[in-house]
């Protein structure tokens, strides 16, 4: 049992220790450039094509959201005749 336990723990260790670091550049400046820029482009589309997907994506749940509120609203307001 504690042979298990003392090799679980060198192996948590090894493997929690012995992870390469990766050198991080900065990129902010970069973007800094890029959303100071002016273009006539809104704020919320300049980081690109995946902005601009989340940005359709998010109107449309918005819209359709709306409708289906305003359908269950309704639906509630003039209750089924029996």
């Amino acid at each position: 049992m504690y042979r298990q336990l003392l090799s679980l723990r060198q192996l948590s260790k090894q493997t929690l220790s012995s992870s390469a670091r990766r050198q991080i550049t900065n990129t902010v400046k970069d973007k800094q450039k890029l959303f100071q820029e002016d273009n006539g482009m809104p704020i919320h589309l300049k980081g690109g094509s995946k902005d601009a997907l989340l940005y359709r994506a998010t109107m449309t749940l918005t819209v359709f959201g709306s409708g289906y509120v305003v359908y269950e609203l309704l639906t509630a307001a003039m209750p089924r005749k029996s």
